[in-house]
């Protein structure tokens, strides 16, 4: 299993796309910085383009490759989420990163935390990668990496087995003025 994660990164510092467990399902994974990857992404999932991708970071500091700047109020709300499975939308109106938000110039990103370890170390290692759900386009998330590889095959270099990976995705939020926006709730409930 831990070679795995080492095979891993090589993957996606070239190009490459894994399959892996995140901290809530199984993710279709690729280094932030692989522009190829990324639309291979969009290709293999059948994924409508317009449709941002997201983000996957292990702190807050990695927010500031994407020219995101968090003000007090912002950390002090991203703290009671991050890390955890919230994912946040913010602003991100740079055109450098336009192949991930796709225009809307908004990113989701989540934090993952030292207590998804293998992720963890990936993401120290690696950076921030994009992290949609292993499936194709309006079929449900793969739970397994059998149900993995039937969406994907041989288009994926890597697929990490974790057992079976169920349950809802993470809850996505966006703030705005100091308050939270719920856009989708998911794993953790809030009110």
């Amino acid at each position: 299993m831990k070679s795995d994660w080492i095979k891993a990164k090589k993957f996606l510092l070239k190009d490459g796309l894994v399959v892996l467990p995140t901290d809530t399902l199984y993710g279709l994974v690729a280094s932030v910085d692989s522009k190829k990857a990324i639309e291979k992404i969009y290709e293999i999932k059948e994924r409508d383009k317009s449709k941002a991708l997201i983000v996957l970071i292990s702190s807050l500091k990695d927010l500031e490759k994407f020219g995101i700047k968090v003000g007090k109020e912002e950390a002090k709300i991203l703290g009671k989420f991050w890390p955890g499975e919230v994912s946040v939308l913010l602003s991100c109106k740079s055109l450098k990163w336009k192949y991930i938000h796709r225009g809307t110039k908004e990113i989701a990103f989540r934090m993952i935390g030292e207590k998804n370890k293998e992720l963890f170390n990936l993401l120290k290692k690696v950076g921030p990668v994009v992290a949609p759900s292993a499936n194709l386009e309006s079929f449900a998330p793969a739970e397994t990496i059998k149900e993995a590889r039937s969406y994907f095959g041989s288009k994926v270099d890597l697929y990490i087995n974790s057992g079976r990976r169920k349950g809802d995705p993470s809850t996505l939020i966006r703030i705005k003025n100091s308050k939270i926006e719920i856009l989708r709730q998911g794993k953790v409930k809030i009110k």
